[in-house]
Formats: structure tokens, sequence, C-alpha cells
């Protein structure tokens, strides 16, 4: 596309000193409003990735990669149906759980509470619950005993710590000679976990399976929560489960539970990119304002190139040359810049944190208090193919008016 001749002059332009320092403060900006605009769009959409892997892990870290239910409300005979689906080789583990709400209170405290009915023995095959214990064991959950684990948000409003007893309220209620009471059942406090999410925090409690069936007269469990090798694939591999299940049950995976998080992050990610892109897009504008000024101020050189047989085609690729040299540098020195800076932010926010005596992301406040990174080298591609696109068709409009400079206009006042 571009030969020797035309590829020279184009770099020699870019290299020279020019007589309007002006134009060289033009050419300066535009690289750097590139580069800026660049590295922004790599640093936040690391730092957005790097958010949406952290919320992805707390929560499917509680709830599950896909869930199986009946039509009805219980589970009947779920053995052979999580020996079966043990049998797909990209099930990793299965375990039982029931779902029911209630109210835990402690003297004059009341909070309400959803409750996991779980197996200890099978829960940490499809949860990371025994990661978040900071206070107890899961083991502690011994049926016919009635322990609970509570959240650290949950245990914390009610005021209670190990050992202490806590009233459950269940919804059902007992027919007495008296009227109709709750079903009320005191529980002792055997674990406390920290998940790093409010939701869970403080408003979950987990007890043993048989005790959750006797105190809310469930036959079996509500359902089967599965954990499957690859988290991305979750979908597939429910829709594969469920063709192999009879039609009376539902294979939910956890795209699906949680649709509405993770479509708004998305839609969040996709915003901020357009809006960081604008960076470039003004920087790109300054290309065209720097080109306008370069061609003016060379019109006895584009009116000698073509006196001596440059052709129009010839002159606009020798402007072209030099405003994508100018965006190419700002882009790569914006690719350099924003791949370091996501790499590193993890450590640098806490050292201009320390410096400052200012926390960003107060653990008080939120439960993220680190600014995560996950850089993504098919996001770097991306914003570097676009911003390249940008730069280049900025180039065009300047170098369209340079190759129609007629010479004898130009060479007139000379």
């Amino acid at each position: 596309m571009f030969n020797t001749f035309e590829s020279m002059i184009g770099l020699r332009y870019v290299r020279a000193r020019r007589r309007n320092h002006f134009i060289s403060f033009i050419s300066l900006t535009s690289m750097l409003g590139v580069g800026l605009g660049v590295m922004a769009l790599i640093t936040v959409l690391s730092v957005m990735n790097g958010f949406e892997k952290e919320l992805t892990e707390r929560i499917l870290g509680m709830a599950s990669h896909a869930t199986i239910v009946e039509t009805g409300d219980i589970l009947n005979d779920w053995q052979p149906i999580a020996e079966e689906v043990l049998q797909h080789t990209d099930i990793i583990g299965v375990a039982p759980y029931l779902h029911a709400e209630g109210m835990l209170t402690k003297d004059k405290r009341v909070n309400g509470t959803i409750i996991r009915g779980i197996l200890p023995t099978a829960e940490p095959s499809v949860s990371t619950v025994t990661e978040t214990m900071i206070q107890g064991d899961i083991n502690n959950l011994i049926a016919g005993d009635f322990n609970i684990i509570l959240g650290k948000e949950l245990a914390r409003k009610l005021g209670l710590v190990l050992g202490d007893k806590v009233t459950l309220i269940a919804p059902q209620a007992n027919v007495t000679p008296v009227g109709i009471l709750p079903r009320l059942k005191q529980f002792t406090l055997a674990g406390v976990f920290e998940v790093g999410m409010h939701d869970f925090d403080s408003a979950f409690a987990l007890v043993h399976m048989d005790d959750a069936l006797r105190l809310f007269r469930k036959t079996g469990p509500t359902g089967l929560r599965l954990k499957t090798n690859d988290i991305l694939k979750a979908p597939i591999i429910s829709r594969e489960i469920a063709t192999q299940l009879p039609g009376r049950y539902w294979v939910v995976d956890w795209t699906q539970q949680h649709a509405n998080f993770f479509r708004a992050l998305k839609t969040e990610k996709t915003v901020m990119f357009v809006i960081l892109l604008l960076i470039v897009a003004v920087a790109a504008f300054n290309i065209i304002s720097t080109l306008v000024m370069v061609v003016a101020d060379k019109q006895a050189d584009i009116a000698v190139l073509r006196t001596l047989g440059a052709s129009p085609t010839s002159i606009l690729k020798i402007f072209m040359i030099q405003g994508t040299v100018i965006g190419v540098v700002g882009i790569a020195a914006g690719v350099i810049g924003g791949v370091w800076l996501a790499l590193n932010i993890e450590s640098i926010v806490p050292a201009i944190e320390a410096m400052l005596g200012q926390k960003f992301l107060s653990a008080d406040i939120y439960y993220i208090s680190d600014l995560p990174s996950d850089m993504h080298w098919d996001d770097v591609i991306t914003i570097s193919t676009v911003a390249f696109m940008l730069t280049l068709s900025a180039t065009i409009y300047p170098a369209i008016r340079a190759a129609k400079t007629q010479p004898a206009e130009a060479l007139r006042y000379e």
C-alpha cells in the first residue's frame, strides 16, 4: 500500500523539528491523548473484570453452578438422581439442600433469615463454605444436636457468640388447645462464616438436613445443588443433564438464577467502554487538527513534490502515514502503560492509600475493600484495534485536502 518514497517522506515529517512549535505541541498532546485513553480503557476494563470475577466467585461460593428441583417443593428419592448426575464427566460435586425461611430471635433482637439444610459431608463438594468459616466448623452440624451456623453480619446483629442459644421461628404453625402457635426450636450457634457478600453474611443460616426436615415438617430436600468443572460451561452442562432426567425435573444454572445481576455488570462494562473511548475520539480529533495545520505549513513542500512527479495519491499516503504514526505511537504507549497498570494496580493502590493515609474502599462500607484486576488480552486487542481505526480515520480528511493542493496556487506567493 505504501512504497518506500511515501513512507520515507511521511516518517521524515513526523521526526522533523517544525518551525511552528504550536503544531509540535498539538502533535504531542494528540499522542498523549491517545495513550491516556488506551491506558484508561485497559485499566478500567481490567478492574471491572476483576470485580466481576470476585463477585462471581463469592456468589457461587454459596450459591451453586446449577440446581435440580422437582415440579413440587420436595425432591423425593434424591440419592438415585445424585448418583446418575455424578456419572456426567463434567460434574464434580452434588449435594442435597433444603430451602426455607424463618426468623431468628435472641432476647429482644429479631432478624429474618434464609435457612439452608445441608449435609456437612456433601456440602464442601458444591460450595466454599468450609473455606469461609471464621469460627467453628461445618462438621459441628450433627443431626439431632440442633446446631446452627450463621453469617458474620447476622450473628453480629443478634449479638451471638459461639455456644449461645438462638430461637428459630418457622412459618409453619402448631394447632394447640390454646390456639394456633408458631413452631419454635432453640438452636446452638456452632459456627460463623464470612463470604464477603452482604446478602449471604447478613441473612443466611446453615443447619443439618435432618434437623431442618424435622423443624419444617418436610419429607425430603428441596433439590440438588451441582458443581461443574467449568463455570462458564454450566449452562451447556445443565441442558445436557436436563435431557437425561425425566420431564418432571427442572435444571436451572447460575446464569438464570442471577441473570439480572450479571446482565447489569455486562451493561455497565459496555457503557464504561463507550465513555472512555470518547477520550480516544477526542485525541483523534486532535490528530485531525495537527494534520490540517501541517498541510497548511507544508504547502510549498507539497507543490514541489507534485512538480517533481508525485501523484495526488502519493501525497495522500504521505500524510496518512504521518497521522497513523502519531496514533500508533500513542496506542503503543497506552498499551504498555495500561498493561503495566492493570497487572500492578493491586499493589499500587495500597501504596497510594498508605502514602495518603486514606482508604479508598473502606472495609466498613464495601465488602470488596481491595481493587481487584483481571486483565484479558482480548480486551487489549479490541481496544488497540478500535483506537487504531479511529486514528486512521482521523487522517483521511487532512490527507485528502493535501492531495488536492494545486502546485501553481501553492507556489504563487513563495
